[in-house]
């Protein structure tokens, strides 16, 4: 439980349905992990995580339910935020939230509740997404919401996980959900809500020195120079400190040489995505091509594609209408209408 809007109507949701409720906060916040200057913002890893949990224990109160913390916090560093670096510095760029909901929120805080001596024969988060079982099968499915669907981020549970989930919040619109928080004076009305893994600048986990180097087209020009390539993402338009008359987009980073790569918007398309990692979720796997839908991000709406196992036993995407900007380190996450069928880590575009 978090203590934002989301979280308190679940609990809220599954009290009224007769539940026997508690609120677990995982506590992640380590000062040790950030060296230097302290962001303010708030977000899932933020230095006003005390505030938070404090915050949370009063609407338990409120609603006369349990609240317990679980210190999550060395755990958390080892998996999520050395991933999070490794991953930044070999040039790719991951989603942190993807990797703590697969490893920390459905896995670590499920055990550490139970080895805490805490029973419980479910457990129910705010994400906006659905389950049902078919077939044999645990299905994950898109959330009633387009707006706030968030099936993209949990690709990577397992049968077991989504077997012992309840997502209250998947048949509902956010507005809706609103309107219970605002009935029950939980929140200020109209609060706003972050979304971010962590509150400050990314650099700042990544601890590293600065590290000059060129910026060079494709044809290897060099038309400026950055001080570390961790500080760009593909597809980064702004920021880049190089003049060209017409915008320039990051194409690569291309970390043997230190260089990043950039290029004209054109040059952002990507037809054919390569997936690994791959975790299969509402089918047991993919014996043929089949006509589909992929994200290749967590905004926007899936896209039509052929999908398919390659001879090295990648996840495929083959898109109809090419997309812009496929990133190494992201997801393919790849839908069957409201369905996710699978998803793996991006290594590869053309």
């Amino acid at each position: 439980m978090s203590g934002g809007i989301d979280s308190s109507v679940v609990a809220y949701l599954l009290k009224e349905q007769g539940h026997e409720v508690m609120g677990v906060t995982m506590s992640l916040w380590k000062d040790s992990i950030v060296p230097s200057s302290k962001p303010v913002r708030d977000a899932c890893f933020s230095p006003m995580e005390a505030q938070d949990i404090e915050k949370t224990k009063e609407i338990c109160r409120i609603l006369g339910i349990q609240h317990t913390v679980l210190d999550i916090s060395d755990l958390y560093e080892s998996t999520v935020i050395r991933n999070f670096r490794e991953e930044y510095l070999s040039g790719r760029t991951p989603n942190p939230c993807i990797w703590c909901n697969q490893k920390i929120k459905f896995g670590a805080l499920v055990d550490y509740a139970r080895e805490a001596g805490i029973e419980f024969d479910k457990f129910a988060t705010g994400h906006y997404a659905r389950i049902e079982h078919e077939n044999g099968r645990y299905c994950l499915k898109r959330g009633k919401d387009p707006v706030k669907d968030q099936s993209y981020f949990l690709y990577r549970l397992s049968q077991k996980q989504l077997s012992d989930t309840l997502f209250p919040l998947g048949g509902m619109l956010k507005k809706e959900v609103r309107a219970i928080d605002e009935k029950l004076g939980l929140h200020p009305q109209g609060q706003s809500e972050s979304q971010d893994f962590y509150s400050g600048s990314y650099a700042d986990l990544l601890d590293v020195e600065p590290k000059s180097g060129d910026i060079v087209d494709l044809e290897g020009n060099v038309l400026g120079k950055h001080n570390g390539i961790w500080n760009y993402t593909i597809g980064q338009r702004k920021g880049l400190g190089v003049s060209a008359p017409r915008p320039l987009y990051v194409l690569s980073l291309d970390v043997p040489n230190n260089r990043v790569v950039v290029g004209y918007e054109e040059n952002t398309v990507n037809t054919t995505v390569r997936a690994s990692k791959i975790n299969w979720v509402s089918v047991e796997g993919l014996d043929k091509p089949i006509q589909a839908c992929a994200k290749i991000r967590s905004t926007g709406t899936p896209v039509a594609c052929k999908v398919y196992m390659d001879r090295m036993d990648r996840l495929c995407a083959e898109f109809e209408v090419p997309v812009k900007a496929a990133t190494c380190g992201q997801s393919l996450v790849v839908y069957d209408n409201d369905t996710v069928l699978a998803g793996g880590i991006i290594e590869s575009v053309d």
